[in-house]
């Protein structure tokens, strides 16, 4: 059996999971059952090989890119972070980003975009929970790089643009042009399931490198993670200016704060961290969330505009802040290159060497706890998006220098291999996105990104294991 595909290093740390053992290099040995050995499982949709799954798993891939929604229009590319909620008769309504990139013009109704020039936005499905499509529909549309996100208790969305791409800035990475972009990017935004969602970013809760949102139901503020792949990111948290349940939408006009640890400032949390490590935490303002630029400044400079506001006041250092969900009072947050790099792993570029590493803030207590720090790639490399079942299991979506799988981390702390996605010719890119467990717990959705994305519904026997 291939130590990927059945990990059984793990340590004890003290942790946001009561008595949790959390893998580690100082570990011994522990059996970690999970769900059993992963075996290769045909698409029920066309019979192919795409995911590698333990016996009694089935699942049905859908909203393949190219296909058609329901109005006729053509269904975008690179699916990623995605949401589910109760739908009629059983079924589930997803919520679902399109991580879209350049001035590759809007899909769906180009009069509704909020820059008919992006090429990213969110679509809306109704599935039953065997992953066949009732109906779908372009639901935000204009928008680029919708990487993550996060569910509203309000049943809504909020889509995150992971880039700060403008006409008043200089070209990214990718090589676009972005004089031919109509509006400023790098904004959150509302997508709404019992209206239509307006398109209107939410200004004061910043302008960066969005990736992730996780909504805490007792104070109304939304956590954010920052995904600033050369550069230090930060963690944030908006604070709307009324309760967003109350207001029955998200209201622009509110704080943005970063988060600090007590004592230290610029406390560099995206190195190695000894296991049990804690801290005290307080927040610091954001003065200017969305600030002006003249003279289109190179895209570098723009993107750690707003996160240096916040280490100037002290804010902490995180590599690659990635997936976020709120749990029972606690928002666990994805450092994807945090921890240390392990001896043999190659060494990887961009700000962060390590890993993998997840956070757990507690919201009640202000308390920043490790819940867990990859050792090595072989037990978890690169861990992106990430959800919660009912019992508390995380499930993790790796994107990694290698085969890619979805691992759960169990709250008694053991990491075990769940699906590993089969390799796809041509796109070694290709990795797992926006997991979500539909109602009830039946099916956990998620989605393949790759050059022709998809979404995939997995059910089974969930009773045996973790989830």
């Amino acid at each position: 059996m291939d130590r990927r595909r059945f990990i059984t290093n793990v340590v004890a740390i003290a942790g946001p999971f009561a008595g949790v053992a959390c893998a580690g290099a100082q570990g011994g040995a522990k059996p970690v059952r999970g769900y059993g050995q992963l075996r290769p499982v045909r698409d029920l949709r066309d019979g192919k090989v795409r995911l590698h799954l333990p016996d009694g798993f089935k699942y049905r891939s859908f909203s393949v890119a190219g296909d058609k929604f329901s109005d006729g229009s053509a269904v975008p590319g690179r699916h990623d972070g995605m949401a589910a909620f109760s739908g009629p008769k059983d079924s589930a309504i997803l919520v679902r980003n399109h991580e879209v990139n350049g001035p590759v013009g809007a899909f769906g109704d180009k009069d509704k975009a909020y820059d008919p020039m992006a090429g990213g936005g969110t679509s809306t499905l109704q599935v039953t929970r065997y992953g066949e499509v009732i109906k779908s529909a372009p639901s935000l549309n204009g928008t680029m790089m919708n990487c993550s996100g996060g569910p509203m208790a309000w049943r809504a969305w909020v889509s995150c643009e992971e880039t700060v791409n403008g006409p008043d800035v200089a070209d990214d990475f990718s090589g676009g042009d972005n004089s031919k972009l109509t509006k400023k990017h790098g904004y959150i935004f509302e997508v709404p399931l019992g209206r239509a969602a307006t398109a209107k970013p939410i200004r004061s809760a910043g302008r960066f490198a969005h990736e992730s949102a996780a909504f805490d139901p007792s104070t109304g503020a939304i956590y954010l993670t920052e995904d600033n792949f050369a550069f230090p990111s930060g963690f944030y948290r908006y604070l709307p200016p009324k309760h967003p349940v109350q207001a029955g939408r998200l209201l622009d006009g509110g704080r943005l704060q970063m988060l600090a640890v007590k004592g230290e400032k610029r406390k560099d949390l995206s190195v190695g961290q000894r296991p049990g490590t804690a801290y005290a935490t307080v927040w610091v303002d954001i003065d200017d969330p969305d600030p002006a630029f003249t003279g289109r400044p190179a895209n570098d400079v723009v993107i750690q505009a707003v996160g240096k506001q916040g280490r100037e006041e002290g804010a902490a250092i995180f590599s690659r802040l990635e997936g976020a969900v709120y749990h029972q009072g606690t928002v666990y947050f994805v450092s994807t290159q945090g921890g240390v790099n392990a001896p043999g792993d190659t060494i990887l570029s961009g700000f962060g060497k390590g890993r993998g590493q997840v956070w757990a803030y507690e919201t009640w207590s202000g308390r920043l706890k490790l819940a867990y720090e990859s050792p090595r790639s072989s037990v978890l490399d690169l861990p992106d998006n990430v959800t919660a079942s009912k019992r508390g299991t995380l499930v993790l979506c790796e994107d990694g220098d290698g085969d890619n799988y979805l691992r759960g981390l169990s709250k008694a702390g053991e990491i075990f291999d769940f699906c590993r996605l089969e390799p796809i010719a041509g796109d070694d890119g290709a990795e797992f996105a926006g997991s979500t467990f539909g109602p009830g717990g039946h099916t956990l959705y998620v989605n393949i990104q790759a050059r022709t994305g998809m979404s995939i519904a997995i059910w089974g026997p969930w009773e045996r294991g973790p989830f």
